[in-house]
């Protein structure tokens, strides 16, 4: 997967912008709306689509007669997000690919300091988590990564990205194990709970991506842990 044009950043804030400013403000976002807007990272859909998609569910919804209820989550938007990003495939064939991290000069300091920060964090985790050594060995590979980057001219950033997802997973399949089942089956049932109403709008294997990412977020908040993603860089 190639890195997106935006910075995990301004994806992040300008959906969480726009939808408060479409919704009136008053709420912030849940856990499972940071969750889905992952799953429409992750799935490389273009922020231009997100905030098309957000526009075309409130304006649907503003044409309503009775609006007794405000619309209290992005899942809200899910269908018109997803149906902008195929409009926008679609009208993108034959088109120049986006740019790249690389096109937008992330410089190999940057980069090293961004693995050396999180290689800390995770170094101060392991010493509370013995049982999980996996996070002292993924500070480490950080480390030597940060070294090497530091030492090239060039950063091969696709390649550094893909084997931080790699490590990701591995931190994903401990934690997971790590856990107790009955905190498995609270973090499951909150995610049900909170899809519910929303769940004619979703395709299933997008329900299946927010499970997963609704998931890994609540572990990485209960054991403290950053994402090492370029992405957020």
């Amino acid at each position: 997967m190639s890195l997106a044009v935006e910075t995990h950043f301004n994806y992040f804030s300008e959906i969480e912008e726009h939808y408060l400013h479409r919704r009136g403000g008053g709420l912030i976002l849940s856990t499972l709306d940071w969750a889905l807007i992952e799953t429409w990272k992750d799935a490389g859909i273009p922020l231009a689509a997100v905030l098309r998609g957000m526009d075309a569910a409130f304006d649907r919804y503003d044409q309503r007669p009775s609006k007794t209820r405000k619309i209290n989550s992005l899942a809200y938007c899910s269908q018109e997000v997803l149906a902008a990003a195929e409009d926008m495939k679609e009208a993108a064939v034959g088109m120049a690919k986006p740019e790249s991290a690389s096109d937008k000069g992330f410089g190999g300091a940057e980069v090293s300091a961004y693995l050396q920060k999180n290689a800390a964090r995770l170094s101060a985790a392991a010493s509370a988590l013995p049982s999980v050594p996996v996070i002292g060995e993924i500070s480490a590979t950080l480390k030597e990564l940060a070294a090497e980057i530091l030492l090239s001219q060039k950063p091969q950033l696709e390649s550094i990205e893909r084997h931080l997802t790699v490590l990701e997973e591995k931190l994903y399949a401990a934690l997971l194990t790590a856990t107790s089942d009955e905190e498995l089956l609270a973090i499951r049932t909150a995610v049900d709970r909170e899809l519910q109403p929303y769940r004619s709008k979703m395709p299933a294997v997008q329900i299946a991506q927010l499970h997963k990412q609704y998931t890994n977020k609540r572990l990485l908040e209960k054991y403290n842990l950053p994402r090492i993603s370029l992405f957020y860089l």
